[in-house]
């Protein structure tokens, strides 16, 4: 199969406490194989222990900031929904993939559609059987975290009963 070569950006997720990035260096490995060219900004996959050299090495070019980013790609991918700096460097025609979350944030719904941008939510995308491929492994976290969650506000220092789950015996 024979495609144009684009050129995909993946900025530094800026969202509170979100450590994980668009695309890992096995990613970046299969897109280059197909000849399209991976623009990442630095340390982008620093919360998750991915250093710039792990992105060098599967094919990447290091960029030093989002703005950078944003500027050369066709297709921007991302983790989270684009903040309002990150939503004010997209331009029309642009390609934007990510979780977008768009029922909860007219703001940013107004904005994606002024840039004139071309946005694909990742909750959104179906198969052929009508299943949701890329919510199904966030919807297994979310259910598994679910316990974590659970079990913090069980903590007495945390305001709970002071219940460990799983028991242990005498305790």
């Amino acid at each position: 199969m024979s495609s144009t070569p684009i050129a995909i950006g993946v900025p530094k997720e800026i969202k509170n406490h979100e450590y994980r990035v668009g695309m890992v260096p096995s990613s970046v490995r299969e897109v280059a194989a197909y000849g399209h060219k991976i623009f990442i900004e630095t340390n982008a996959g620093m919360g998750i222990g991915l250093t710039d050299k792990d992105y060098i090495d599967a094919g990447a070019t290091i960029l030093s900031t989002a703005a950078e980013v944003f500027a050369v790609a066709d297709m921007i991918v991302k983790v989270k929904e684009p903040q309002a700096v990150e939503r004010a460097m997209l331009r029309p025609g642009q390609l934007l993939f990510t979780y977008l979350h768009l029922a909860a944030d007219h703001l940013q719904t107004e904005e994606l559609i002024s840039s004139k941008s071309i946005c694909i939510a990742y909750e959104t995308v179906t198969d052929r059987n009508g299943l949701l491929p890329l919510l199904a492994p966030m919807s297994e976290v979310a259910g598994r975290m679910s316990v974590q969650a659970g079990a913090q506000c069980l903590e007495k220092a945390r305001g709970g009963c002071g219940m460990l789950l799983g028991g242990i015996p005498g305790v």
